[in-house]
Protein backbone atom coordinates (compact mmCIF):
# COMPACT_ATOMS: atom_id res chain seq x y z
CA UNK A 1 0.00 0.00 0.00
CA UNK A 2 1.37 3.11 -0.90
CA UNK A 3 1.37 6.20 1.27
CA UNK A 4 0.75 9.52 0.33
CA UNK A 5 3.40 12.24 1.05
CA UNK A 6 2.06 15.18 3.72
CA UNK A 7 1.88 18.25 1.99
CA UNK A 8 4.68 20.31 1.97
CA UNK A 9 5.37 23.58 3.72
CA UNK A 10 5.34 26.41 1.50
CA UNK A 11 8.62 27.38 0.78
CA UNK A 12 9.45 31.05 1.23
CA UNK A 13 9.44 32.27 -2.06
CA UNK A 14 5.40 31.67 -1.41
CA UNK A 15 4.52 32.45 1.82
CA UNK A 16 6.54 36.08 1.85
CA UNK A 17 3.72 37.39 -0.76
CA UNK A 18 1.26 35.78 1.64
CA UNK A 19 2.57 37.46 4.41
CA UNK A 20 3.09 40.77 2.16
CA UNK A 21 -0.55 40.60 1.13
CA UNK A 22 -2.07 39.57 4.87
CA UNK A 23 -0.32 42.70 5.82
CA UNK A 24 -1.24 44.53 4.04
CA UNK A 25 -5.44 43.87 3.87
CA UNK A 26 -4.65 44.39 8.14
CA UNK A 27 -3.38 48.02 6.62
CA UNK A 28 -6.05 48.46 5.00
CA UNK A 29 -8.50 47.88 7.93
CA UNK A 30 -6.56 49.07 10.36
CA UNK A 31 -8.44 52.66 11.33
CA UNK A 32 -6.80 55.12 13.51
CA UNK A 33 -8.51 57.16 16.69
CA UNK A 34 -10.73 59.32 14.67
CA UNK A 35 -12.10 56.93 11.89
CA UNK A 36 -12.55 54.43 14.78
CA UNK A 37 -14.80 56.92 16.69
CA UNK A 38 -16.71 58.04 13.70
CA UNK A 39 -17.55 54.16 13.58
CA UNK A 40 -18.41 54.23 16.66
CA UNK A 41 -20.79 56.72 16.78
CA UNK A 42 -22.13 55.82 13.47
CA UNK A 43 -23.06 52.53 14.93
CA UNK A 44 -24.79 53.78 18.05
CA UNK A 45 -26.90 56.67 16.25
CA UNK A 46 -27.65 54.50 13.15
CA UNK A 47 -27.62 50.63 13.39
CA UNK A 48 -28.13 49.80 16.42
CA UNK A 49 -31.48 51.17 17.04
CA UNK A 50 -32.35 49.62 13.77
CA UNK A 51 -31.64 46.52 14.32
CA UNK A 52 -33.12 46.42 17.94
CA UNK A 53 -36.32 47.39 15.65
CA UNK A 54 -35.59 44.27 13.56
CA UNK A 55 -34.61 41.77 16.52
CA UNK A 56 -38.33 42.97 18.49
CA UNK A 57 -40.63 42.43 15.71
CA UNK A 58 -39.64 39.46 14.96
CA UNK A 59 -40.90 37.79 17.67
CA UNK A 60 -44.61 36.43 19.27
CA UNK A 61 -46.47 39.73 18.03
CA UNK A 62 -45.67 38.86 14.69
CA UNK A 63 -48.07 36.19 13.62
CA UNK A 64 -51.25 38.00 15.24
CA UNK A 65 -50.19 41.09 13.08
CA UNK A 66 -52.29 39.29 10.13
CA UNK A 67 -55.49 38.58 11.94
CA UNK A 68 -55.77 42.67 12.80
CA UNK A 69 -57.94 44.00 10.20
CA UNK A 70 -57.17 47.22 11.34
CA UNK A 71 -53.59 47.02 10.75
CA UNK A 72 -54.44 46.09 7.50
CA UNK A 73 -56.67 49.00 6.46
CA UNK A 74 -54.66 51.73 8.33
CA UNK A 75 -51.62 50.13 6.04
CA UNK A 76 -53.82 50.36 2.53
CA UNK A 77 -55.02 53.33 3.15
CA UNK A 78 -50.95 54.70 4.03
CA UNK A 79 -50.21 53.43 0.92
CA UNK A 80 -53.15 55.04 -1.31
CA UNK A 81 -52.79 58.17 -0.09
CA UNK A 82 -48.62 57.86 -0.23
CA UNK A 83 -49.15 57.26 -3.82
CA UNK A 84 -51.77 59.90 -4.59
CA UNK A 85 -49.44 62.34 -2.77
CA UNK A 86 -46.17 60.70 -4.88
CA UNK A 87 -48.03 61.65 -8.31
CA UNK A 88 -49.20 64.87 -7.19
CA UNK A 89 -45.72 65.85 -6.23
CA UNK A 90 -43.60 64.49 -8.88
CA UNK A 91 -46.68 66.40 -11.47
CA UNK A 92 -45.93 69.58 -9.49
CA UNK A 93 -41.94 69.48 -9.08
CA UNK A 94 -41.58 68.78 -12.20
CA UNK A 95 -43.70 71.29 -13.77
CA UNK A 96 -41.87 73.88 -11.36
CA UNK A 97 -38.10 72.41 -12.49
CA UNK A 98 -39.07 72.38 -16.01
CA UNK A 99 -40.28 76.17 -15.87
CA UNK A 100 -37.23 77.60 -13.40
CA UNK A 101 -33.97 75.66 -13.78
CA UNK A 102 -34.14 75.40 -17.72
CA UNK A 103 -34.87 78.57 -17.84
CA UNK A 104 -34.20 82.39 -17.42
CA UNK A 105 -37.42 83.84 -16.25
CA UNK A 106 -37.68 86.90 -13.90
CA UNK A 107 -37.78 86.84 -10.19
CA UNK A 108 -36.18 83.27 -10.90
CA UNK A 109 -34.76 83.09 -7.52
CA UNK A 110 -37.48 84.60 -5.54
CA UNK A 111 -39.93 82.20 -7.60
CA UNK A 112 -37.62 78.75 -6.60
CA UNK A 113 -37.76 80.06 -2.99
CA UNK A 114 -41.55 80.34 -2.79
CA UNK A 115 -41.76 76.90 -4.33
CA UNK A 116 -39.17 75.43 -2.03
CA UNK A 117 -41.35 76.91 1.13
CA UNK A 118 -44.06 74.66 1.87
CA UNK A 119 -41.19 71.99 2.69
CA UNK A 120 -39.61 73.93 5.06
CA UNK A 121 -43.39 74.65 6.68
CA UNK A 122 -44.09 72.18 9.79
CA UNK A 123 -46.20 69.53 8.38
CA UNK A 124 -48.83 70.07 11.30
CA UNK A 125 -48.67 73.69 10.95
CA UNK A 126 -49.33 73.73 7.13
CA UNK A 127 -52.33 71.29 8.18
CA UNK A 128 -53.82 73.85 10.65
CA UNK A 129 -53.52 76.66 7.81
CA UNK A 130 -55.27 74.55 5.50
CA UNK A 131 -58.38 73.38 8.06
CA UNK A 132 -58.58 77.36 9.03
CA UNK A 133 -58.68 78.68 5.37
CA UNK A 134 -61.53 76.32 4.08
CA UNK A 135 -63.79 74.95 7.13
CA UNK A 136 -67.42 76.49 7.52
CA UNK A 137 -65.91 78.81 10.26
CA UNK A 138 -62.90 80.28 9.10
CA UNK A 139 -63.21 83.69 10.25
CA UNK A 140 -61.59 84.60 6.68
CA UNK A 141 -63.79 83.21 4.27
CA UNK A 142 -67.06 84.61 6.39
CA UNK A 143 -65.09 87.75 6.15
CA UNK A 144 -65.18 87.66 2.14
CA UNK A 145 -68.52 85.66 2.10
CA UNK A 146 -67.11 82.51 0.66
CA UNK A 147 -67.98 80.19 3.84
CA UNK A 148 -69.57 77.10 3.02
CA UNK A 149 -72.84 76.85 5.40
CA UNK A 150 -72.90 75.66 8.77
CA UNK A 151 -72.59 72.20 9.60
CA UNK A 152 -70.44 71.22 6.61
CA UNK A 153 -67.80 69.08 6.63
CA UNK A 154 -63.96 70.63 6.31
CA UNK A 155 -63.36 69.30 2.88
CA UNK A 156 -59.17 68.80 3.73
CA UNK A 157 -60.59 66.44 6.34
CA UNK A 158 -59.98 62.94 4.76
CA UNK A 159 -57.65 61.25 1.81
CA UNK A 160 -58.58 63.82 -1.00
CA UNK A 161 -57.03 66.07 1.71
CA UNK A 162 -54.23 64.44 3.34
CA UNK A 163 -53.22 63.69 -0.55
CA UNK A 164 -52.98 67.23 -1.87
CA UNK A 165 -51.33 68.55 1.20
CA UNK A 166 -48.79 65.91 1.16
CA UNK A 167 -48.23 66.61 -2.38
CA UNK A 168 -47.82 70.00 -1.62
CA UNK A 169 -44.86 69.42 0.91
CA UNK A 170 -43.34 66.80 -1.68
CA UNK A 171 -43.10 68.98 -4.35
CA UNK A 172 -40.09 70.79 -3.15
CA UNK A 173 -38.40 67.40 -2.68
CA UNK A 174 -39.03 66.78 -6.41
CA UNK A 175 -37.74 70.08 -7.69
CA UNK A 176 -35.02 69.58 -5.30
CA UNK A 177 -33.81 66.66 -6.16
CA UNK A 178 -33.93 67.65 -10.36
CA UNK A 179 -31.79 70.84 -8.86
CA UNK A 180 -29.09 68.38 -7.73
CA UNK A 181 -28.84 66.84 -11.49
CA UNK A 182 -29.32 70.33 -13.31
CA UNK A 183 -26.06 71.49 -11.68
CA UNK A 184 -24.32 68.43 -13.26
CA UNK A 185 -25.36 68.96 -16.86
CA UNK A 186 -22.86 69.51 -19.23
CA UNK A 187 -23.20 73.27 -20.66
CA UNK A 188 -22.01 71.76 -23.81
CA UNK A 189 -25.01 70.26 -24.81
CA UNK A 190 -27.19 72.90 -25.51
CA UNK A 191 -24.94 74.78 -27.79
CA UNK A 192 -24.50 71.59 -29.58
CA UNK A 193 -28.22 70.47 -30.15
CA UNK A 194 -28.51 74.45 -31.48
CA UNK A 195 -25.93 74.02 -33.70
CA UNK A 196 -27.61 70.95 -35.58
CA UNK A 197 -30.48 72.98 -35.71
CA UNK A 198 -32.96 72.04 -33.07
CA UNK A 199 -34.91 74.75 -31.24
CA UNK A 200 -34.09 75.35 -27.61
CA UNK A 201 -37.48 73.45 -26.54
CA UNK A 202 -37.03 70.68 -28.87
CA UNK A 203 -32.91 70.48 -27.21
CA UNK A 204 -34.61 70.78 -23.39
CA UNK A 205 -36.79 67.82 -24.23
CA UNK A 206 -34.72 65.30 -26.56
CA UNK A 207 -31.02 66.24 -24.92
CA UNK A 208 -31.77 67.65 -21.10
CA UNK A 209 -34.73 66.05 -20.15
CA UNK A 210 -33.23 62.25 -20.62
CA UNK A 211 -30.56 63.20 -18.12
CA UNK A 212 -32.86 64.80 -15.64
CA UNK A 213 -35.34 61.94 -15.26
CA UNK A 214 -33.44 60.37 -12.53
CA UNK A 215 -33.66 63.03 -10.66
CA UNK A 216 -37.61 62.99 -11.22
CA UNK A 217 -37.77 59.50 -10.12
CA UNK A 218 -35.63 60.28 -6.85
CA UNK A 219 -37.71 63.17 -6.30
CA UNK A 220 -40.92 60.65 -6.57
CA UNK A 221 -39.08 58.24 -3.97
CA UNK A 222 -38.60 61.13 -1.68
CA UNK A 223 -41.97 62.45 -2.02
CA UNK A 224 -43.62 58.65 -1.86
CA UNK A 225 -41.28 58.12 1.84
CA UNK A 226 -41.70 61.36 3.14
CA UNK A 227 -45.87 61.31 2.86
CA UNK A 228 -46.00 57.22 4.04
CA UNK A 229 -44.13 58.82 7.20
CA UNK A 230 -45.81 61.83 7.71
CA UNK A 231 -47.77 62.34 10.98
CA UNK A 232 -48.78 65.58 11.16
CA UNK A 233 -51.06 65.65 8.47
CA UNK A 234 -52.19 62.77 8.83
CA UNK A 235 -53.56 62.93 12.32
CA UNK A 236 -55.20 66.58 11.94
CA UNK A 237 -56.78 65.66 9.22
CA UNK A 238 -56.69 62.03 8.97
CA UNK A 239 -58.38 61.82 12.54
CA UNK A 240 -61.33 63.79 11.94
CA UNK A 241 -61.95 62.51 8.43
CA UNK A 242 -62.31 59.03 10.70
CA UNK A 243 -59.39 58.02 8.29
CA UNK A 244 -56.42 56.65 10.20
CA UNK A 245 -53.12 55.59 8.84
CA UNK A 246 -50.38 53.74 9.93
CA UNK A 247 -48.45 56.40 11.89
CA UNK A 248 -51.28 57.54 13.15
CA UNK A 249 -52.44 53.74 14.33
CA UNK A 250 -48.90 53.60 15.93
CA UNK A 251 -49.28 56.63 18.03
CA UNK A 252 -52.70 55.68 19.22
CA UNK A 253 -52.15 52.22 20.20
CA UNK A 254 -48.40 53.50 21.95
CA UNK A 255 -50.25 56.30 23.83
CA UNK A 256 -53.09 54.03 24.94
CA UNK A 257 -50.77 51.43 27.04
CA UNK A 258 -47.63 52.62 26.85
CA UNK A 259 -44.42 50.23 26.80
CA UNK A 260 -46.85 47.15 27.26
CA UNK A 261 -48.22 48.08 23.47
CA UNK A 262 -43.75 48.09 22.32
CA UNK A 263 -43.96 44.77 20.63
CA UNK A 264 -46.90 45.52 18.44
CA UNK A 265 -45.99 48.62 18.12
CA UNK A 266 -42.14 47.51 16.30
CA UNK A 267 -44.58 45.11 14.04
CA UNK A 268 -46.04 48.12 13.05
CA UNK A 269 -43.40 50.00 12.68
CA UNK A 270 -41.35 47.68 10.23
CA UNK A 271 -44.54 47.10 8.27
CA UNK A 272 -44.40 51.16 8.03
CA UNK A 273 -40.62 50.00 6.80
CA UNK A 274 -41.58 47.45 4.80
CA UNK A 275 -44.23 49.88 2.93
CA UNK A 276 -41.30 52.25 2.43
CA UNK A 277 -39.30 49.90 0.33
CA UNK A 278 -40.74 50.95 -3.12
CA UNK A 279 -39.74 54.69 -2.39
CA UNK A 280 -35.95 53.58 -1.30
CA UNK A 281 -35.30 51.26 -3.84
CA UNK A 282 -36.59 54.26 -6.32
CA UNK A 283 -34.14 56.44 -5.00
CA UNK A 284 -31.41 54.09 -5.12
CA UNK A 285 -32.05 52.93 -8.98
CA UNK A 286 -32.38 56.67 -9.52
CA UNK A 287 -28.72 56.82 -7.83
CA UNK A 288 -27.54 54.46 -9.98
CA UNK A 289 -28.58 56.41 -13.63
CA UNK A 290 -27.11 59.70 -12.77
CA UNK A 291 -23.03 58.87 -12.44
CA UNK A 292 -22.41 60.65 -15.54
CA UNK A 293 -19.81 63.58 -15.25
CA UNK A 294 -20.47 67.57 -15.06
CA UNK A 295 -18.86 69.46 -17.59
CA UNK A 296 -19.40 73.56 -17.46
CA UNK A 297 -22.04 74.65 -15.93
CA UNK A 298 -25.33 74.63 -17.53
CA UNK A 299 -26.90 77.82 -18.45
CA UNK A 300 -30.35 78.32 -18.62
CA UNK A 301 -32.12 79.22 -22.07
CA UNK A 302 -33.93 82.66 -22.78
CA UNK A 303 -37.47 82.73 -21.66
CA UNK A 304 -40.34 82.68 -24.43
CA UNK A 305 -42.95 83.96 -24.48
CA UNK A 306 -44.66 80.92 -23.54
CA UNK A 307 -42.60 80.06 -20.48
CA UNK A 308 -43.55 83.63 -18.88
CA UNK A 309 -46.96 83.52 -19.47
CA UNK A 310 -46.52 80.38 -17.48
CA UNK A 311 -45.90 82.65 -14.44
CA UNK A 312 -49.08 83.34 -14.00
CA UNK A 313 -50.38 80.12 -13.18
CA UNK A 314 -47.58 79.40 -10.53
CA UNK A 315 -48.22 82.72 -9.06
CA UNK A 316 -51.80 81.32 -8.62
CA UNK A 317 -50.64 78.03 -7.36
CA UNK A 318 -48.00 79.39 -4.82
CA UNK A 319 -50.96 82.40 -3.43
CA UNK A 320 -53.38 79.25 -3.12
CA UNK A 321 -51.13 76.65 -1.32
CA UNK A 322 -48.93 79.71 0.55
CA UNK A 323 -50.72 82.92 0.91
CA UNK A 324 -54.30 81.81 1.91
CA UNK A 325 -54.14 79.54 4.10
CA UNK A 326 -51.20 81.38 6.19
CA UNK A 327 -53.68 84.46 6.22
CA UNK A 328 -56.54 82.26 6.98
CA UNK A 329 -54.15 81.12 10.09
CA UNK A 330 -53.42 84.76 11.10
CA UNK A 331 -56.83 85.73 11.14
CA UNK A 332 -57.70 82.93 12.89
CA UNK A 333 -55.09 83.97 15.80
CA UNK A 334 -56.72 87.30 15.52
CA UNK A 335 -60.43 86.60 16.13
CA UNK A 336 -62.15 85.89 19.40
CA UNK A 337 -63.12 82.61 18.75
CA UNK A 338 -63.84 80.62 15.68
CA UNK A 339 -66.81 81.53 13.43
CA UNK A 340 -66.14 85.03 13.92
CA UNK A 341 -65.66 87.05 10.64
CA UNK A 342 -62.56 88.56 10.98
CA UNK A 343 -62.60 93.08 11.05
CA UNK A 344 -61.26 95.79 12.50
CA UNK A 345 -63.44 95.25 15.08
CA UNK A 346 -62.85 91.90 15.73
CA UNK A 347 -59.25 91.79 15.58
CA UNK A 348 -57.72 90.85 19.29
CA UNK A 349 -54.36 89.84 20.76
CA UNK A 350 -55.64 88.28 23.75
CA UNK A 351 -55.12 84.64 22.00
CA UNK A 352 -51.18 85.28 21.95
CA UNK A 353 -51.63 86.88 25.41
CA UNK A 354 -53.02 83.44 26.43
CA UNK A 355 -50.17 81.21 24.98
CA UNK A 356 -47.63 83.66 26.20
CA UNK A 357 -49.03 84.01 29.96
CA UNK A 358 -47.03 82.13 32.83
CA UNK A 359 -49.19 79.49 33.56
CA UNK A 360 -49.48 78.77 29.84
CA UNK A 361 -47.37 75.98 27.91
CA UNK A 362 -45.50 77.70 25.32
CA UNK A 363 -42.43 79.15 27.43
CA UNK A 364 -42.17 75.23 28.29
CA UNK A 365 -42.61 73.70 24.79
CA UNK A 366 -40.52 76.61 23.46
CA UNK A 367 -38.12 76.02 25.83
CA UNK A 368 -37.81 72.46 25.50
CA UNK A 369 -37.87 72.79 21.45
CA UNK A 370 -35.16 75.12 21.61
CA UNK A 371 -32.92 72.85 24.28
CA UNK A 372 -34.04 69.34 22.19
CA UNK A 373 -32.74 71.05 18.56
CA UNK A 374 -30.10 73.31 19.68
CA UNK A 375 -28.07 70.45 21.74
CA UNK A 376 -28.49 67.78 19.01
CA UNK A 377 -27.45 70.43 16.60
CA UNK A 378 -24.26 71.01 18.09
CA UNK A 379 -23.97 67.30 18.89
CA UNK A 380 -24.50 66.50 15.01
CA UNK A 381 -22.18 69.36 14.17
CA UNK A 382 -19.59 68.66 16.54
CA UNK A 383 -19.96 64.36 15.67
CA UNK A 384 -19.84 65.43 11.58
CA UNK A 385 -16.66 66.59 11.33
CA UNK A 386 -14.17 63.90 12.43
CA UNK A 387 -17.43 61.38 10.61
CA UNK A 388 -17.11 63.65 7.40
CA UNK A 389 -13.01 63.21 7.80
CA UNK A 390 -13.21 59.73 7.59
CA UNK A 391 -15.33 58.86 4.82
CA UNK A 392 -12.17 57.95 2.88
CA UNK A 393 -12.37 54.24 5.25
CA UNK A 394 -14.52 51.68 3.69
CA UNK A 395 -16.02 50.45 7.07
CA UNK A 396 -16.69 54.35 8.09
CA UNK A 397 -19.08 54.59 4.68
CA UNK A 398 -20.52 51.41 5.07
CA UNK A 399 -21.51 52.82 8.18
CA UNK A 400 -22.95 56.11 6.85
CA UNK A 401 -25.25 54.35 5.11
CA UNK A 402 -26.59 51.94 7.96
CA UNK A 403 -26.89 56.03 10.22
CA UNK A 404 -28.87 57.03 7.06
CA UNK A 405 -31.82 54.91 7.59
CA UNK A 406 -33.17 56.55 10.20
CA UNK A 407 -33.95 59.78 7.64
CA UNK A 408 -35.02 57.74 5.08
CA UNK A 409 -37.48 55.68 6.88
CA UNK A 410 -40.20 56.95 8.58
CA UNK A 411 -39.76 59.18 11.91
CA UNK A 412 -42.20 56.40 13.99
CA UNK A 413 -40.04 53.67 13.10
CA UNK A 414 -37.21 55.72 14.28
CA UNK A 415 -39.01 56.71 17.87
CA UNK A 416 -40.08 52.89 18.47
CA UNK A 417 -36.60 51.63 17.51
CA UNK A 418 -35.13 54.27 20.72
CA UNK A 419 -37.62 52.78 22.87
CA UNK A 420 -36.71 49.72 22.30
CA UNK A 421 -33.26 50.22 22.24
CA UNK A 422 -33.07 52.50 25.63
CA UNK A 423 -36.13 50.07 27.67
CA UNK A 424 -33.11 47.14 26.73
CA UNK A 425 -29.99 48.88 28.67
CA UNK A 426 -29.90 48.00 32.36
CA UNK A 427 -31.66 51.55 34.04
CA UNK A 428 -33.21 52.62 30.78
CA UNK A 429 -37.39 52.58 32.53
CA UNK A 430 -35.92 56.04 34.18
CA UNK A 431 -35.10 57.42 30.64
CA UNK A 432 -38.38 56.74 29.15
CA UNK A 433 -40.93 59.92 28.84
CA UNK A 434 -37.34 62.27 29.03
CA UNK A 435 -36.16 64.79 27.24
CA UNK A 436 -32.94 62.73 27.34
CA UNK A 437 -34.47 60.20 25.01
CA UNK A 438 -36.24 62.58 22.14
CA UNK A 439 -32.58 64.14 21.81
CA UNK A 440 -31.42 60.30 21.35
CA UNK A 441 -33.61 59.77 18.72
CA UNK A 442 -33.14 63.34 17.20
CA UNK A 443 -29.55 62.27 17.22
CA UNK A 444 -30.60 59.27 15.38
CA UNK A 445 -32.94 60.72 13.08
CA UNK A 446 -31.31 64.04 12.00
CA UNK A 447 -27.45 62.22 11.67
CA UNK A 448 -27.66 62.24 7.77
CA UNK A 449 -28.89 65.68 7.26
CA UNK A 450 -26.04 66.87 9.23
CA UNK A 451 -23.34 65.38 8.05
CA UNK A 452 -24.38 65.84 4.22
CA UNK A 453 -23.09 69.74 3.77
CA UNK A 454 -19.86 68.51 5.47
CA UNK A 455 -19.29 65.71 3.70
CA UNK A 456 -19.73 67.92 0.52
CA UNK A 457 -17.35 70.23 1.33
CA UNK A 458 -14.79 68.09 3.07
CA UNK A 459 -14.59 66.19 -0.21
CA UNK A 460 -13.59 69.14 -2.26
CA UNK A 461 -10.13 69.73 0.67
CA UNK A 462 -6.78 69.64 -0.87
CA UNK A 463 -5.07 66.39 0.76
CA UNK A 464 -1.51 68.31 0.60
CA UNK A 465 -2.59 70.79 3.67
CA UNK A 466 -2.88 67.91 5.77
CA UNK A 467 0.41 65.94 4.51
CA UNK A 468 2.33 68.67 5.10
CA UNK A 469 1.08 69.30 8.86
CA UNK A 470 1.39 65.23 9.32
CA UNK A 471 5.28 66.00 7.88
CA UNK A 472 5.90 68.62 10.31
CA UNK A 473 4.57 66.73 13.59
CA UNK A 474 1.13 67.69 13.68
CA UNK A 475 -0.96 65.12 15.65
CA UNK A 476 -4.62 64.29 14.88
CA UNK A 477 -6.32 66.38 16.92
CA UNK A 478 -4.24 69.30 16.12
CA UNK A 479 -4.80 68.81 12.20
CA UNK A 480 -8.50 68.67 13.13
CA UNK A 481 -8.51 72.40 14.87
CA UNK A 482 -6.00 73.81 12.43
CA UNK A 483 -6.33 72.23 9.24
CA UNK A 484 -9.85 71.10 8.79
CA UNK A 485 -12.28 72.85 10.43
CA UNK A 486 -11.60 76.66 9.62
CA UNK A 487 -12.38 75.96 6.03
CA UNK A 488 -15.64 73.40 7.04
CA UNK A 489 -17.17 75.48 9.90
CA UNK A 490 -19.61 77.49 7.18
CA UNK A 491 -20.60 73.69 6.00
CA UNK A 492 -20.65 72.82 9.94
CA UNK A 493 -23.03 75.67 11.24
CA UNK A 494 -25.49 75.34 8.09
CA UNK A 495 -25.87 71.51 8.43
CA UNK A 496 -26.58 72.67 12.34
CA UNK A 497 -28.90 74.97 11.47
CA UNK A 498 -30.94 72.72 8.69
CA UNK A 499 -31.07 70.14 11.89
CA UNK A 500 -32.54 72.72 13.93
CA UNK A 501 -34.91 74.10 11.60
CA UNK A 502 -36.40 70.36 11.35
CA UNK A 503 -36.03 69.38 15.02
CA UNK A 504 -37.61 72.68 15.98
CA UNK A 505 -41.17 72.22 15.25
CA UNK A 506 -40.62 68.07 14.68
CA UNK A 507 -43.76 65.95 15.70
CA UNK A 508 -43.70 62.46 14.72
CA UNK A 509 -40.63 61.34 17.38
CA UNK A 510 -41.55 63.98 19.61
CA UNK A 511 -45.47 62.98 20.17
CA UNK A 512 -44.33 59.30 20.45
CA UNK A 513 -41.89 60.19 22.85
CA UNK A 514 -42.96 62.88 25.02
CA UNK A 515 -43.43 62.51 28.96
CA UNK A 516 -44.31 64.57 31.42
CA UNK A 517 -42.63 68.09 31.11
CA UNK A 518 -41.51 67.05 27.30
CA UNK A 519 -44.48 69.03 25.14
CA UNK A 520 -42.66 70.54 22.44
CA UNK A 521 -44.31 72.91 19.93
CA UNK A 522 -44.83 70.29 17.52
CA UNK A 523 -46.73 68.58 20.11
CA UNK A 524 -48.62 71.48 21.67
CA UNK A 525 -50.21 72.71 18.25
CA UNK A 526 -51.01 69.43 17.96
CA UNK A 527 -52.70 69.23 21.47
CA UNK A 528 -53.82 72.95 21.27
CA UNK A 529 -56.18 72.05 17.78
CA UNK A 530 -57.00 68.25 19.13
CA UNK A 531 -58.57 70.00 22.18
CA UNK A 532 -60.96 72.54 20.31
CA UNK A 533 -58.43 75.49 21.17
CA UNK A 534 -57.94 76.33 17.29
CA UNK A 535 -57.24 80.13 17.61
CA UNK A 536 -54.68 79.46 20.62
CA UNK A 537 -53.37 77.07 18.33
CA UNK A 538 -52.96 79.31 15.31
CA UNK A 539 -51.33 81.65 17.63
CA UNK A 540 -48.51 79.11 18.30
CA UNK A 541 -48.18 78.02 14.95
CA UNK A 542 -47.72 81.93 14.08
CA UNK A 543 -44.88 82.08 16.77
CA UNK A 544 -43.30 78.57 15.51
CA UNK A 545 -43.11 79.88 11.80
CA UNK A 546 -41.37 83.38 13.35
CA UNK A 547 -38.77 80.77 14.80
CA UNK A 548 -38.48 79.52 11.46
CA UNK A 549 -37.84 82.72 9.52
CA UNK A 550 -35.37 83.33 11.81
CA UNK A 551 -33.26 80.36 11.79
CA UNK A 552 -33.79 80.56 7.62
CA UNK A 553 -32.34 84.14 7.92
CA UNK A 554 -29.38 83.21 9.81
CA UNK A 555 -28.54 79.71 7.78
CA UNK A 556 -28.85 82.05 4.83
CA UNK A 557 -26.10 84.41 6.04
CA UNK A 558 -23.82 81.09 6.30
CA UNK A 559 -24.39 79.87 3.27
CA UNK A 560 -23.38 82.29 1.07
CA UNK A 561 -19.81 80.74 2.00
CA UNK A 562 -21.31 77.17 0.58
CA UNK A 563 -21.46 75.56 -2.64
CA UNK A 564 -24.79 75.78 -4.92
CA UNK A 565 -27.70 72.75 -3.31
CA UNK A 566 -26.27 72.93 0.24
CA UNK A 567 -29.27 74.83 1.37
CA UNK A 568 -32.43 73.24 0.21
CA UNK A 569 -33.63 77.17 -0.61
CA UNK A 570 -30.45 78.14 -2.60
CA UNK A 571 -30.42 75.61 -5.25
Amino acid sequence: MSVSNPPAAPSRATSKPLRLRGAALRQRWRLPVFPTLALVWLSLVGLAPALRLLAEAVGPALPRLFEDAGVWRAAGRSLLVAGGAAVLATLLGTAQAGLLLLRDLPWRRGLIFLCILPLLVPAQILALAFIQMGGPSSPLLLALGLAPPLGTTNPFYGAGGMMLLLGIQGAPLVLLAIAALVRRVPGELLPAARGMGASPGVALRRVVWPLLLPGVLAGAGLAFVAALGNFGIAALLGIPGRYTLLTVLIWQRLSATGPAALSQVAVLSLLLALLALPGLLTQFVAARRSGWAAGRPFEPIAASPLARAALVPLGLYLALVLALPLAALTVSALVPAMGVPVSPATITLRHFAATLAPGAHTFAALGNSLLLSGVAALLLALAALPVALALRHRPVRWATMGADLPYALPGACTAVSVILLVLGLPGGGAVYGTLGLILFAYLARFQALALRPVAAAAARLDPALEHAARGMGAGPMLRLVVIHLPPLAPALAAGAILVMLLAVNEVTVSSLLRGPGTVTLGVLVFNLQDGGQSPQAAAVSCLSLLLVAGLMAAATLLGRRLPAGTLPWRP
